[in-house]
């Protein structure tokens, strides 16, 4: 490995950034672009056989359409829905009874619905909805998905039941309880700051803290100190669900006990607002029925999870295992066919609209509607997931974190979380990350005399930041609130954002493991 061809690695990641902030392209060229870098720095520079190169890309957009995909449109198509049969606006109004307060909302929504959906399933489904139903409430589509995303970055971790760090502790070699207590120690701070992050974005800078810094420390407060006792006696599995029904609960009582407060007329939700598909007339509809689709996603995701293990072994019965990539380092690419989110999602919605009085035609209608919506964001995901396999399996990720392991030393642990974001940025995926560099962590914690479980909780971190500016969860959040290639103007307002956390995450993680 040459200095020059790790740098050559970061071709394709660099061709994102500059093609979304400076070229101001639809995420969906930027990517299709980086695909093209990918493969000619692959087939050139790191003399990737063009077979693997082919079956590398076809592996990519096979995992990008299972579940990736499925999983997004299913969530899409049943926000769509329940927009078309009126119930959205029968949720609307229990989620302003609670309060009309757009800064509450978006705690109770954003933080802790989305830190639910991500701990259930994972998989977009913990931005596109909450992200939906916020635009649904009437907040700016932006706004929207720049504070679902900053709510998604530190539950990836234990997202979909834990998966990533329960990886991570397979890919590793150590012990799952005490590296996912490790992992929420380090995560403190920020599971703390984010709910005021995304209080300030969505309410238009630090001025909108005001009246609502309590209420705005107790949900983050609230959501944390659970998942350090779960994480501590339990595991990384519920770690991020309990967490989050505990700060709903918090945050409910809270914002019940502001009734009487006032609420500033820029902050006030209880309007109506456009909606972004035609909806039908307002029918008289009850609640349970309105909030029906979502709850019985709530309900099978929760029945079909590890929590219930007859129920997930049998169904997870039903899986196919391929071997598309013929690299030599690829593996196999297993399809679950019934136990996954997407499918769950899409059953869900026909169930709860079929009580919701929408007929198969709406039901068609929506669906196809929900397709062209989506279809930037299918070719934006798909390229990408074809990108990390490239840069996978041709060797370029691994150049890439070998560079700054030699460049930095003992100073290693002040770019730990950097390296993972990069891997997650390119992957879209906490879990994915964790497979690609949490070895290379431990082996720099060793090779330095750090922490391996400081490291490689540090993996997680960065992962997480590094996946909410992803061009695949960027595609993900504006498709869900109907503004399709407006990535750049997504990107925009999360750079910054994200560029304080991956700082704040530097100095906490380097500082502590400096010798002494």
């Amino acid at each position: 490995m040459s200095f020059l061809q790790s740098c050559l690695a970061m071709l394709p990641i660099l061709w994102i950034i500059f093609a979304l902030t400076v070229l101001k392209l639809p995420g969906h060229k930027a990517c299709l672009g980086a695909l093209a870098v990918a493969v000619v720095l692959a087939l050139s520079t790191w003399k990737m056989p063009p077979v693997d190169c082919a079956t590398s890309a076809l592996e990519g957009f096979a995992s990008a359409l299972w579940p990736i995909i499925l999983v997004i449109i299913a969530a899409i198509f049943t926000y769509n829905l329940v927009l078309k049969t009126g119930g959205m606006e029968v949720i609307k109004g229990l989620l302003t009874g609670v309060s009309s307060d757009k800064r509450i909302l978006i705690l109770l929504v954003g933080w802790c619905f989305g830190g639910f959906l991500e701990g259930m399933a994972g998989f977009g489904t913990a931005i596109a909805i909450p992200a939906s139903m916020l635009v649904g409430l009437g907040m700016d589509p932006v706004q929207a998905c720049i504070v679902c995303m900053l709510a998604n970055a530190f539950p990836t971790a234990f997202g979909s039941v834990g998966i990533p760090t329960v990886t991570l502790a397979g890919v590793t070699g150590l012990e799952a309880l005490p590296l996912s207590f490790t992992t929420v120690v380090e995560m403190v701070p920020f599971m703390i700051l984010i709910p005021f992050f995304m209080v300030a974005a969505g309410g238009g800078g630090v001025k909108a803290l005001k009246g609502v810094l309590g209420i705005t420390l107790a949900s983050g407060v609230s959501f944390v100190v659970p998942e350090l006792i779960v994480s501590r006696y339990l595991g990384p599995e519920l770690t991020v669900i309990v967490g989050c029904i505990v700060s709903l609960l918090c945050t409910i009582l809270l914002a019940r006990g502001r009734k009487n407060v006032p609420v500033p007329a820029e902050y006030d939700m209880g309007a109506s607002a456009a909606a972004p598909l035609k909806t039908s007339p307002a029918p008289q509809m009850k609640p349970l029925v309105a909030c029906l689709p979502f709850l019985l996603i709530f309900a099978l995701l929760l029945l079909t999870s590890k929590l219930v293990p007859p129920v997930n072994s049998f169904l997870s019965a039903f899986k196919s295992t391929f071997s598309i990539s013929t690299a030599a380092s690829a593996g196999t690419t297993t399809f679950s066919w019934l136990n996954t989110p997407g499918v769950l999602i899409f059953l869900a919605a026909i169930v709860g609209g079929l009580v919701q009085k929408a007929s198969p035609r709406l039901m068609l209608d929506t669906l196809l509607a929900t397709l062209k919506q989506m279809t930037k964001t299918i070719i934006t995901i798909m390229s990408v997931l074809a990108v990390a396999k490239i840069m996978t399996y041709s060797g370029m990720i691994s150049d890439i974190a070998a560079l700054f392991v030699t460049l930095t030393g003992r100073f290693y642990p002040f770019v730990a979380p950097a390296i993972a974001a990069i891997g997650a940025f390119v992957t879209g995926s906490g879990t994915n990350t964790e497979v690609l560099l949490g070895r290379l962590q431990t082996e720099a914690a060793a090779a330095i005399g750090a922490s391996s479980y400081w490291l490689a909780a540090a993996n997680s971190v960065g992962a997480g930041i590094g996946k909410i500016v992803s061009p695949q969860c960027i595609a993900t959040a504006v498709a869900a609130v109907g503004i399709s290639g407006q990535d750049s103007a997504v990107l925009k307002k999360i750079l910054p954002w994200v560029a304080v956390l991956l700082v704040l995450a530097s100095l906490v993680i380097g500082f502590s493991q400096l010798p002494l």
